[in-house]
């Protein structure tokens, strides 16, 4: 198996959306949690207070907007593998924030606090939602969801390290 600079280039494509929108609610969180505070019988908050609305439907906004963008786009162009469309940006954005959430909730479940660091499930949750939501719409080719699986890890990583270091995010991880 070959793999071109253009199956590189649509992996990111694909995925850009739900990167986004995992990425918003760090910068447009804040407010009321999704769980109200509420916490299950072991005691533990459900997802924790840093899981809040608005950054749940701030990311999903934004991640469901840019893939409308890229639909108009690859219309305009025409260029296939390009092609985009409304329905799989929310899916993809919805299914990266769903899957942020469940990490969210087995962290704590394993007692780990909002931040700390969960290797490998921090740098993947999203995309496995991602991923998993797009089977709904359009799944991506298994060339496309092996580069996305195998790219991210460090690009999340940069990420976290550049937030953390504009003072947007408190941990580098």
């Amino acid at each position: 198996m070959t793999i071109t600079v253009i199956d590189i280039a649509y992996a990111f494509y694909f995925i850009f959306p739900a990167y986004c929108a995992n990425a918003i609610p760090v910068i447009f969180g804040g407010g009321r949690p999704i769980d109200n505070g509420r916490v299950l019988l072991d005691g533990k908050p459900i997802f924790g207070a840093h899981k809040t609305f608005r950054g749940f439907f701030a990311g999903l906004l934004i991640g469901t907007m840019l893939g409308a963008l890229q639909s108009v786009l690859g219309d305009f162009f025409s260029t296939p593998p390009f092609q985009y469309s409304l329905p799989l940006g929310f899916a993809t954005s919805l299914g990266a924030l769903l899957g942020d959430l469940f990490e969210s909730f087995l962290k704590r479940r394993l007692n780990l606090s909002p931040g700390a660091p969960f290797p490998i499930v921090d740098q993947l949750d999203f995309v496995a939602g991602a991923l998993l939501f797009s089977f709904f719409v359009s799944p991506p080719s298994l060339t496309t969801a092996l580069l996305i699986i195998i790219v991210t890890p460090p690009i999340h990583l940069l990420t976290n390290i550049i937030a953390y270091l504009l003072g947007i995010k408190n941990t580098p991880w």
